[in-house]
């Protein structure tokens, strides 16, 4: 009887059905996947280079299989096409698709934007404007990623304080695409001045309880950004 309790304890020890985490395994591939995103929203890889399966392993120091795992992950997120015959690449942004992009932004941040003047309590309103003093930190300090990482959480929490949670889902599932083409936009001649000063205005706005303004300058925001994508995208 001992014997059987002892197998039967042995049977169904944690991992022996091979439902176990393997903790390390889902560390590195998520490391390598935070690697590779922000080498292509930096552009060190540039949109169209192919992305070779086993220069990335020598480069990274990983396995194919967590290189593989990578770029499906990223094809999802819509920064890696697999072009026939030819295998990954850093994907080219397309100017209809761009403009689709910014079309939904438009609509949803519009609409946070003049919710957010209107429900927004003082403590969201501080946040939304130390968000926006980081952001001006990070472009003179000449840092994309700090700039992308910022503009991300300045509109996470206009949207949360908007109570559009849904909405922010939403654009979370765009987060990837969106700030590819924001690491285009924002790299333009005079965008820091532009974009910080567009921003404010959408903070003072939203801070003198002025709901329409804050959707005006919401849709003026996105779409001078969509003109100045369009524009970099005709040249590439």
């Amino acid at each position: 009887m001992t014997m059987r309790m002892d197998a039967l304890e042995g049977a169904e020890m944690p991992g022996a059905d091979g439902m176990k985490v393997e903790r390390q395994a889902v560390t590195l591939r998520g490391l390598t996947l935070e690697k590779m995103r922000d080498a292509i929203l930096d552009f060190r890889f540039k949109p169209g280079e192919r992305l070779v399966e086993r220069t990335l392993c020598e480069r990274l120091g990983v396995s194919r299989s967590v290189v593989r795992e990578v770029l499906r992950h990223l094809e999802a997120e819509g920064l890696v096409e697999t072009i026939p015959n030819q295998g990954p690449a850093v994907a080219r942004p397309d100017p209809t698709q761009a403009a689709q992009i910014y079309e939904i932004r438009g609509l949803l941040e519009s609409e946070a934007a003049r919710a957010c003047a209107l429900t927004a309590d003082a403590t969201a309103i501080a946040e939304l404007a130390t968000a926006i003093d980081t952001i001006d930190a990070a472009f003179t300090a000449g840092s994309p990623r700090g700039v992308l990482k910022a503009t991300t959480e300045f509109y996470e929490i206009l949207f949360r304080a908007a109570g559009k949670q849904v909405a922010w889902e939403v654009v979370r599932t765009l987060n990837a695409r969106i700030n590819h083409l924001r690491g285009m936009t924002i790299a333009a001649p005079g965008r820091h001045e532009q974009a910080i000063g567009e921003m404010r205005l959408l903070h003072d706005a939203i801070r003198r309880r002025d709901a329409e303004a804050a959707y005006a300058a919401s849709r003026a925001h996105v779409a001078t950004v969509a003109r100045l994508a369009h524009t970099i995208l005709g040249d590439l």
